[in-house]
């Protein structure tokens, strides 16, 4: 300590403050990033080793030889006056609040990040050049754009499930940069369009191909996302295809949709013109996220209509219990306490007819429910000899039955349940045709017919023969076709009734397999 002009000077305090402001500029000159600070009147009061480069570059002075304490810093860079720089700095130092931001300037052709911290002195300003890092943010911004677009679409209310896929092809297309996308429907060996995103009009939603033709032929076997950004470079093996050789179709990325725990279809998108590099991470995984929203909202979708069906059953099963059982009940209660003061035989006649119905009804409410029950196994089944089975059961003496074409060929099917699809139908022709109506069975190129010589079913009543408790007998549970229609829906084939050539009726069965479904 010592005393200079009246004042007592603490050299041992000045020390350590020069060795706290030495460390303090030991530690700025270490960061990478660049730090200046200004005081009120926007004058630098000190700059670290890359704020002084990045200074220099914006000035034009040398930051090996130049001096930047003491210059007023929008005088010395008067083209980042008005731009964001300036009123960022200008509000962190009026409202004493920190600001963080991230700005292209264009003299420097650099992007910077930005923090300024203020106190009552100024500003002390930290800046980054981050060119070099920008566009991968910029990626990552326009990824998190697409996929906040996604949600918005998905989650809208007010769209249909197909209003949205379309959006989201239109979304995927200009993602990917192809000229089409679509949502597919495999249907055996066929490969149907549903739902069709494109500025041409070759392909529209409806349009049906082989789907041996399609490179989702192989994501439905594979059950596995195809890509090929260059079919020619990348799956050679695919170019057999015709959707390659007469299509030109050049550039493919396609994922499986599941329903089910089965292929749908697919989600695919494709292009005429094959890609120089293949598809990236993030374009597989957008296709991906949308065939798995696609598997998602179907699934949601039957499984509604299954509880709505399931539902209408029920209802369908209290009404028939509570109302078709209880008549016959009805008769059996009456006609038992007349025959027990009268004893007339008739009485049990009339009690014996009413069992007769509820037995009937039972048996029919319990086939019913057999019917709709997912096909588990199957097996070869020959029409021609199962028909012949089923006419015993159902035939009556002046009846015949006449098969034509390859009733001999075989399908796959639950025998026990096409049995009874076979009865329903040929009974239903003796009942409604006459005991000497002719029954004719033949094959169609994807099913079967059963038709008749009788009177038919009016064309206004077709659509209504299938329904629960239709029926022109009155002893008719009215339950005979709807297992017909039960038994066809569970194997996955199509039911409908038209003219037979005689102007009787004629039941088509389409939609029927020479193989296993487990195969095909």
């Amino acid at each position: 300590m010592s005393e200079l002009g009246g004042y007592v000077v603490d050299s041992h305090s000045i020390e350590k403050r020069k060795a706290a402001e030495q460390d303090r500029s030991d530690i700025l000159d270490r960061m990478t990033d660049g730090f200046f600070a200004v005081d009120r009147e926007w004058k630098i009061t000190y700059t670290n080793d890359a704020g002084r480069e990045i200074l220099g570059r914006a000035m034009g002075y040398n930051p090996e030889t130049a001096v930047f304490e003491g210059r007023h810093l929008w005088k010395e860079v008067p083209e980042a006056v008005g731009t964001t720089f300036y009123n960022k700095h200008h509000q962190a130092l009026k409202k004493q609040t920190p600001v963080t931001f991230e700005e292209y300037y264009e003299p420097l052709d650099a992007w910077l990040s930005i923090r300024t911290y203020p106190s009552e002195q100024g500003l002390s300003i930290y800046f980054r050049d981050i060119t070099e890092q920008r566009p991968r943010e910029q990626t990552l911004e326009h990824r998190e754009r697409v996929l906040r677009e996604m949600h918005t679409l998905t989650a809208n209310r007010d769209t249909s499930f197909t209003e949205k896929i379309q959006a989201l092809l239109a979304l995927g297309r200009d993602e990917l940069g192809t000229e089409y996308g679509s949502l597919s429907h495999i249907d055996g060996d066929e490969y149907i369009f549903e739902v069709v995103d494109t500025d041409n009009d070759d392909i529209e939603a409806g349009d049906v191909v082989p789907v041996e033709a399609t490179n989702c032929e192989r994501v439905a076997s594979e059950t596995e996302t195809l890509v090929a950004g260059n079919v020619q470079r990348d799956t050679p093996e695919e170019t057999e295809r015709a959707g390659y050789a007469e299509w030109g179709v050049s550039c493919y990325l396609g994922a499986p949709v599941i329903v089910d725990g089965k292929v749908y279809g697919t989600f695919c998108f494709y292009d005429t013109e094959p890609r120089e590099q293949q598809f990236g991470d993030w374009e597989v995984t957008i296709v991906d996220l949308l065939a798995h929203w696609a598997s998602y909202e179907l699934q949601r979708e039957q499984t509604t209509e299954q509880l709505t069906e399931q539902n209408r059953r029920l209802d369908r099963f209290a009404s028939i219990v509570s109302h078709d059982l209880r008549n016959p009940l009805s008769v059996f209660e009456g006609r038992l306490e007349m025959a027990r003061e009268t004893g007339d035989a008739e009485h049990f006649d009339a009690v014996e007819r009413a069992l007769n119905r509820m037995q009937q009804l039972i048996e029919d409410l319990l086939s019913l429910t057999r019917a709709e029950m997912e096909i588990e196994e199957t097996e070869p089944i020959t029409l021609d000899s199962l028909a012949d089975e089923c006419w015993e059961v159902v035939a009556t003496d002046d009846a015949t039955l006449t098969t034509g074409g390859d009733v001999d060929e075989a399908f796959f099917g639950d025998r026990s349940r096409v049995k009874q699809l076979l009865e329903n139908l040929l009974r239903n022709a003796v009942e409604h045709g006459g005991d000497d109506v002719q029954v004719r069975v033949g094959s169609l190129p994807d099913g079967f017919f059963i038709e008749d010589d009788g009177p038919g079913v009016p064309p206004d009543a077709r659509d209504d023969v299938f329904g629960w408790e239709y029926s022109t007998r009155e002893q008719g549970t009215g339950l005979g076709l709807s297992i017909v229609r039960s038994i066809a829906h569970a194997h996955g084939w199509q039911v409908r009734v038209t003219d037979s050539e005689t102007g009787g009726a004629r039941f088509e069965v389409t939609g029927v397999r020479s193989s296993s479904p487990a195969k095909a």
